[in-house]
C-alpha cells in the first residue's frame, strides 16, 4: 500500500530529501551511496535497494511466468543461475525476520534522512527527460522520482534551476510507516520548498508475500512529537475515509439531496417524463468527460520485486488525467493536489494497463479527475483493479459543471465532490 499527498508549499521549511541526477556520460556524481554522504546520486538509488533486499539485477522471464502461475510454460524456461541463487537466498532471509515488533532496535527520524539532487540546472543535457511543451518540468516525472525515494497550485517547476528531494520517516506503526518528502528548487542560491509529498509504505517479507514488522521510531523533541502525531492522525484520516466509502455506505442524507437537485436540473419540463432528460446550460455530461489510455508493461518498467515500478503507474496516470482536464477545460490545467493513492495490487511484468481517466466533479475553475487503473488477463479475460487515483486540477479558465446520468456517474460525483472538499480544507 502506498499513498501519496501533495500541497503547496511556500512557507515549510525542508525536512528530508532523496534526489535524482544523472552524470554527463551516465556515470554517478559525487558524493555517492556510500553511507553517511549525501546528496545520493539517484543512479545508485536503485541499486543500493537492490543491496540491501537482495533482489536480483536481472531479468528472467521465469520470474514473470512464475508470479503469473503459469506452470505449464514456466517448466519449459531455463531458469537463469543467478535467479534461482536470488530465490534462494531471499528464502533464507526469514529466518531473520524479527517475531515481534519489541525485538528491533529503536530508530530516530533523522537515521532515515536522505538527500537526492536533480541537477536541471548544472546539468542541462538531462533537462530533455523532464521537459514538457510549456517548458516547464513534467510533474509525472517528478511523481516519478519521488516515488523511488519513497498545492503546486499553478507554481511553476522550472526547468533550468536544480531540484533536491528530501526525505525521512516520520511515522511508523508495526508493520507500517509514514514517509515525509520535500521537494524544493534552486533560486537565487538557496532552495526554495515547492511541494510536500507524504508516503505510506507496508514492509514485506523476503518474498514479498506477506507483512513484515518495521523498526520502532523514537521522537527526539518536541518538533518531532507533532510530527509523529500528525502521523497517527493521518492513519486515522485514512480508516475514516475508506470506512465512509461509498461502495460501503450509501450517501448521506445531505448528499442525497445534491443527488436529486441534479436530477431534477436534467429533467424536461415539456414532457413531464422521469426518462426525458435534458443537458443544464453550461454543462457537460460526465459520460462525455473521459478519455482512456492503454500501455503494455515491459520489464524495462520493472522495480526490485520484478513488479512494476509505482512511480511508472504514476507518471502514466498522472499525464492521463493531466490530459482529461485539458481536454474538458480547452485550457492548461495546474496540478493542485495529489490526493491518497492506494495500490490495490502490483502489476505484473508484460500485463496490459488500461487506465481510464474521469472528470467527476467541478467548482468553478477546479477539476477533479478520478483514473482508475486495471490490468487485464488475457488467459482469463477477467479484469482486475490496481490503483485509483485522485488528482485536482485548476485551469485558466472556469469550466462547465459536470453532470451525472446514471446512479453510478452519481456515486462518482459524490466521491470526486468529498476528495475536493478534503484538499480544499488542507490547502
Amino acid at each position: 500500500m502506498l499513498a501519496a499527498r501533495l500541497y503547496t508549499m511556500r512557507k515549510v521549511p525542508s525536512l528530508l530529501a532523496r534526489t535524482l541526477v544523472s552524470g554527463t556520460n551516465g556515470s554517478p556524481l559525487l558524493p555517492d551511496m556510500a553511507e553517511g554522504h549525501l546528496p545520493i546520486h539517484v543512479n545508485n538509488v536503485r541499486s543500493r535497494l537492490r543491496d540491501i533486499v537482495g533482489a536480483s539485477t536481472n531479468w528472467s522471464i521465469t520470474a514473470f511466468f512464475l508470479s503469473s502461475n503459469v506452470k505449464t510454460q514456466a517448466e519449459e524456461v531455463t531458469i537463469s543461475r543467478d535467479h534461482v541463487q536470488a530465490m534462494q537466498e531471499r528464502k533464507a532471509l526469514h529466518t531473520l525476520l524479527a517475531k515481534r515488533q519489541e525485538d528491533l532496535p529503536p530508530r530516530r527520524m533523522k537515521d532515515s534522512y536522505l538527500e537526492v539532487l536533480l541537477p536541471l540546472g548544472s546539468q542541462p543535457e538531462i533537462r530533455e527527460k523532464y521537459l514538457n511543451v510549456h517548458n516547464s518540468v513534467r510533474f509525472g516525472r517528478i511523481l516519478e522520482d519521488l516515488d523511488s525515494l519513497g498545492d503546486l497550485c499553478k507554481k511553476v517547476i522550472y526547468p533550468d534551476c536544480d531540484i533536491k528531494f528530501t526525505g525521512n520517516v516520520s511515522w511508523v506503526g508495526k508493520t507500517s510507516m509514514e514517509v515525509k518528502m520535500h521537494m524544493l528548487q534552486l533560486h537565487d542560491g538557496d532552495y526554495s520548498p515547492v511541494l510536500d509529498a507524504t508516503f505510506v509504505m507496508v514492509a514485506r517479507d523476503p518474498e514479498n508475500k506477506r507483512s513484515a514488522f518495521v523498526n520502532p521510531l523514537v521522537p527526539e523533541s518536541p518538533e518531532e512529537e507533532e510530527i509523529f502525531k500528525q502521523g497517527e492522525l493521518n492513519k486515522l484520516k485514512r480508516i475514516d475515509f475508506s470506512t465512509a466509502s461509498l461502495l460501503k455506505m450509501a450517501p448521506t442524507a445531505e448528499e442525497r439531496n445534491v443527488i436529486h437537485d441534479l436530477f431534477l436540473n436534467t429533467l424536461d419540463t415539456k414532457t413531464v417524463s422521469f426518462r426525458s432528460r435534458i443537458l443544464p446550460p453550461n454543462s457537460v455530461w460526465m459520460e462525455d468527460a473521459k478519455l482512456k489510455g492503454l500501455q503494455i508493461c515491459h520489464p524495462q518498467e520493472r522495480n526490485i520485486f520484478n513488479r512494476i515500478f509505482g512511480g511508472f503507474l504514476m507518471r502514466k496516470a498522472f499525464e492521463l488525467g493531466w490530459a482529461t482536464a485539458c481536454r474538458y477545460g480547452c485550457s492548461r490545467p495546474f496540478i493542485v493536489s495529489v490526493d491518497d493513492i492506494m495500490f490495490q495490487r502490483p502489476v505484473e511484468v508484460g500485463s496490459m494497463l488500461l487506465l481510464s481517466g474521469q472528470v467527476c466533479y467541478t467548482e468553478k475553475n477546479y477539476i477533479q479527475v478520478r483514473v482508475h487503473s486495471e490490468v487485464y488477463d488475457a488467459n482469463t479475460r477477467e479484469h482486475h483493479t490496481t490503483n485509483i487515483f485522485h488528482f485536482t486540477f485548476m485551469s485558466e479558465n472556469e469550466v462547465p459543471r459536470v453532470v451525472p446520468k446514471t446512479y453510478g456517474e452519481s456515486m462518482l460525483y459524490l466521491d470526486g465532490k468529498r476528495h475536493f472538499a478534503a484538499i480544499m480544507k488542507e490547502i
